[in-house]
């Protein structure tokens, strides 16, 4: 393959440099002189291919695959709406539940990570389950480090059964067009395997933390540490859904305490807080009613003159009729409450059945999407707000900027040069192209490595057998989403678990890039082999 122009060979490189840099090292102080992050250097990156003509605008708008998008911003409503329904604090509990032991909790944490991330990808997974972890942790008196560790490794391993599970399956999955069942089947073996070697590892290798004997005072504080992290909230919407306050069974005020009301000209003090009093006890409103409807008894204590005796009475009423109608609105929002959250795990379960038979996975995501919206009967609004649009937009000018670097053929005469050596029709071309794979993935993060090879080594594959081509994407999906177990810089799950236990009010914890890589680099290398012979 001939390389482009010159000119066009340096400028798109240098745009690609710049993108680089931003995306693989979006807050770190090497590039103080262009602190944008990682959002703003796609753009840049995609801007300047633009502006250095390594592609037209109309080059520009066709490199964006709305396919990518769209499914991308199903699957993330549809997590912000599970979050809501609390399927992440069942899953949380699971951790603590019945617990037997810290190599029990290592165990439950590789298992319960995997499993989430698969569904839900594996950034989700993360953010909602470090701080749980850390919880978990502190109430065993266990060091973190191999539990954050396991979190993240898992999340990524888990993450690579599914199109679903991380963005870079998203894109082989639509690239491939292979169906969501087949590409489960092709790769869950694998999964499983890697998952329980992942697990052996990591007890190995921390066997002797893991073996630290409770002490007398630790037992004793377990049930209170245990009542913390089952009371673990995940995000503003819940915590605003506790802030409501509980609902009340029933709000019917008797009769009798109106009637009497209606035969007296002023009430005294004690038959107001009589009234009062039998009409929430009746309605099983909480102590928090009770101390506001006491703060309007106390007011119409005061007004005890004549001049004044008709206001009491109009207040004393109008207190009883907007607690009659709470009371309604609280019934109905229990019941309300009770049927959204099964509307919303069938609605999950239906997108994931509708996936595995072959319907269109963007559409079939957004459709999900849609329906729970509606099922909420709100507006969306604060529901939307928490999809993370700087990761669409991301994806937008990382698209335009890969297509600027294809064009100026670099990538196609490397891998030209490399083609020869890593065909798959033979274990030493796996391999090969295994190591390509791992290498570029942390070195150039891992969607942008599927985005350059992805449509190169299935061409490659192709011309062996159509077997031999799902079997290609199928390898690079394993291959690119396990390399982020190598370092700390190879996933943005690893990330987030890392700033997320960094953040942890009273739980801070550290895990620096050594550590990581310490256990990163034997995981993922023995993770990769196994899985690659046990992909069909």
């Amino acid at each position: 393959m001939v390389l482009a122009s010159s000119v066009k060979v340096v400028l798109g490189s240098i745009a690609f440099a710049i993108f680089w840099v931003l995306a693989v090292f979006p807050t770190v102080p090497t590039v103080p002189f262009l602190p944008v992050g990682r959002t703003a250097g796609s753009l840049l990156g995609g801007m300047l291919m633009v502006i250095f003509q390594v592609i037209t605008p109309d080059q520009a708008y066709r490199a964006i695959d709305l396919q990518i998008l769209g499914l991308l911003f199903g699957t993330m409503v549809v997590s912000v709406y599970l979050e809501r329904a609390d399927m992440f604090k069942y899953l949380g509990k699971l951790l603590s539940w019945k617990s037997r032991g810290a190599k029990d909790l290592i165990c439950r944490v590789c298992l319960i990570s995997a499993i989430s991330s698969a569904f839900f990808t594996n950034d989700t997974s993360c953010v909602v389950l470090t701080e749980f972890v850390l919880k978990i942790a502190r109430q065993h008196n266990l060091p973190p480090h191999p539990f954050l560790l396991a979190l993240a490794s898992s999340a990524n391993i888990g993450s690579a059964a599914t199109p679903i599970g991380n963005p870079q399956n998203l894109v082989i999955a639509i690239k491939s067009k292979i169906p969501f069942g087949k590409f489960l089947i092709g790769l869950l073996p694998a999964m499983i395997m890697g998952v329980i070697v992942n697990t052996l590892l990591l007890l190995c290798m921390y066997w002797k933390s893991l073996s630290i004997e409770k002490d007398e005072e630790d037992l004793a504080a377990e049930l209170i540490a245990e009542e913390e992290v089952n009371s673990h909230r995940f995000s503003p919407a819940t915590i605003l859904e506790v802030m409501a306050g509980q609902s009340s069974p029933s709000m019917s005020i008797p009769i009798r305490h109106v009637e009497n009301l209606r035969n007296r000209t002023i009430p005294s003090e004690n038959e107001i807080q009589g009234v009062l009093s039998g009409s929430l006890e009746s309605a099983g409103i909480s102590s928090a009613s009770k101390e506001a409807a006491n703060d309007v008894s106390s007011q119409v204590k005061e007004e005890t003159i004549p001049s004044k005796r008709i206001s009491s009475m109009d207040r004393l009423r109008d207190v009883l009729s907007v607690l009659s109608s709470v009371g309604k609105d609280d019934l109905t929002r229990r019941w309300k409450k009770m049927l959204w959250k099964p509307c919303v795990y069938l609605v999950t379960i239906g997108m994931l059945i509708a996936l595995l038979v072959g319907l269109n996975m963007s559409w079939t995501a957004i459709t999900a999407a849609l329906a729970l919206m509606v099922l909420d009967f709100r507006d969306a609004r604060p529901s939307l707000e928490k999809v993370s649009y700087s990761l669409l937009v991301f994806f937008c000018g990382m698209f335009i900027t890969v297509e600027g670097f294809n064009n100026t053929e670099i990538p196609s005469t490397l891998w030209d040069f490399l083609e020869p050596y890593s065909r798959i029709d033979r274990v030493s071309g796996i391999t090969i192209l295994a190591v390509v794979i791992l290498v570029m993935s942390n070195l150039a993060s891992n969607v942008p490595t599927v985005l350059l090879l992805g449509a190169r080594v299935a061409a490659s594959a192709a011309a062996v057998s159509a077997a031999d081509e799902k079997k290609a994407w199928l390898i690079l999906a394993w291959v690119s989403t396990v390399a982020g177990n190598l370092s700390l810089l190879g996933s943005a799950a690893n990330f987030i678990v890392c700033e997320q236990a960094h953040q942890a009010p009273q739980l801070e914890y550290t895990l620096s890039f050594w550590s990581h890589l310490k256990f990163g680099v034997p995981s993922t290398l023995i993770v990769t082999a196994i899985g690659l012979t046990l992909i069909r």
